[in-house]
C-alpha cells in the first residue's frame, strides 16, 4: 500500500480502495474515515508493538502529510484565532476537497494522536465529535459539517469516539472525559436499549431503532466505557504494558517481540556497552505533546470556554 501511494501529488497522499489484482486506486479519496482509518492505527502500533524504524518512519510521513493537507482551521488548538481544527476528505491526486462530510469511524483519530503525545490536538478534534454527540444524542454514520446536518443519519453503536474519550482521560485524568462518558452512556441507555441487547439507530433525529447490534458494541464500545470508569483495572496498573487493536482486543507489548532474531546477522546500533538501542519513538507532532498538558489544566475545562461555545456554533448546538 505504501509503494502505491499517489506519485501525481506533492503529498503523497494515499487512496480508500486499491484493486488487489492491478494495484490501481479505486477509491481516489484521502481521508481519515472508513477505508483508512486502522491503516494509519496499524502503522503506529507495529512500532510500538515490534519497534521496527521503518515503521515509524512510515507513520510519521504520514502524519506529516495529514497535518499538512488534511487539516483545516486554526493551527493551535487552545490558542489563537480562526476555526476549531477539522480533517476532510481531499483527492488523493489533487489535494482538492472532494466533499464537506466527515465519517463518524474518524472519531478514532483523537485516541492515535493521544499515543503518539499530540494532546492538544487530539482534544480539540474529541470535542468536535463530542458536540455532534449532544446534538443527536449519537453519531451520524456521515457528517455534513458546511449544512450542519447528517449525510447518513443511522448510527450502528460504534465504539471510536468512547474509544477516544477513554485515552484521552488516561492522558490528561480530567473529569471532563468522565462526564462524557457518563452522557454517552446516558444516550446509549435512553435511546439505544431494547428487549434483549442494544439496537443500532437507523436514525439519530427521528431516534427509530433496526433489528441489529453489531458484535463492536460488545468488543469495544462496553469495553471501552467500562475501563473509563474503572480505575483499579489491572490495564490501568501495568504501567502500559498492552496495547489495544483496532478492534478492541488487548495486546501484551512485550520486550520479546521488539528483539529481532535477525539482529544477529545484521546487527544493529549499539550503545558503549554494546547493547543494542531501540530506534527512538520520536513522532512528528503538529502542534504539541503530552508535556504540554499541565497540572493545572487536569481539573478545568481541557478547551477554554470561547473555543468550547465555538465548537457548539459549528456543529448546530448554539
Amino acid at each position: 500500500i505504501w509503494q502505491l501511494q499517489s506519485k501525481f501529488f506533492l503529498s503523497v497522499l494515499k487512496g480508500n480502495v486499491v484493486n488487489i489484482q492491478t494495484g490501481h486506486w479505486v477509491g481516489k479519496q484521502s481521508g481519515l474515515g472508513a477505508g483508512s482509518d486502522s491503516f494509519y492505527e496499524y502503522l503506529l502500533k507495529s512500532y510500538i508493538l515490534f519497534g521496527e524504524k521503518e515503521d515509524l518512519e512510515m507513520f510519521n510521513d504520514a502524519y506529516r502529510n495529514i497535518q499538512n493537507h488534511l487539516r483545516r482551521g486554526r493551527e493551535a488548538c487552545n490558542e489563537g484565532e480562526g476555526d476549531p481544527p477539522l480533517y476532510v476528505n481531499v483527492n488523493m491526486f489533487t489535494g482538492q476537497l472532494m466533499n464537506t462530510w466527515i465519517d463518524s469511524l474518524q472519531a478514532f483519530f483523537p485516541g492515535l494522536q493521544v499515543l503518539i503525545g499530540d494532546v492538544e490536538d487530539a482534544i480539540c478534534l474529541h470535542a468536535f465529535y463530542y458536540a455532534i454527540w449532544k446534538r443527536y444524542g449519537a453519531l451520524p454514520e456521515r457528517y455534513n459539517w458546511q449544512l450542519q446536518a447528517p449525510d447518513v443519519p443511522f448510527y450502528p453503536l460504534r465504539p471510536e469516539l468512547v474509544e477516544s474519550t477513554y485515552l484521552l482521560y488516561q492522558a490528561t485524568k480530567n473529569p471532563f472525559y468522565l462526564h462524557v462518558g457518563m452522557d454517552i452512556l446516558q444516550s446509549l441507555e435512553k435511546y439505544t436499549k431494547a428487549k434483549c441487547g442494544y439496537a443500532t439507530l437507523h436514525h439519530v433525529v427521528e431516534k427509530t431503532k433496526e433489528d441489529r447490534m453489531e458484535s463492536f458494541f460488545l468488543s469495544e464500545t462496553c469495553k471501552y466505557l467500562y475501563l473509563l470508569f474503572d480505575e483499579e483495572n489491572p490495564l490501568h496498573k501495568s504501567g502500559n504494558k498492552y496495547m489495544f487493536t483496532t478492534e478492541g482486543h488487548i495486546v501484551s507489548v512485550d520486550e520479546r517481540f521488539r528483539n529481532s532474531l535477525w539482529q544477529d546477522i545484521l546487527p544493529g546500533e549499539e550503545d558503549g556497552a554494546g547493547k543494542i538501542r531501540p530506534h527512538e519513538f520520536k513522532a512528528v507532532n503538529f502542534s504539541s505533546n503530552c508535556n504540554r498538558v499541565p497540572d493545572e489544566r487536569r481539573y478545568l475545562l481541557p478547551l477554554k470556554s470561547n473555543y468550547m461555545r465555538q465548537i457548539d456554533r459549528m456543529v448546530g448546538l448554539i
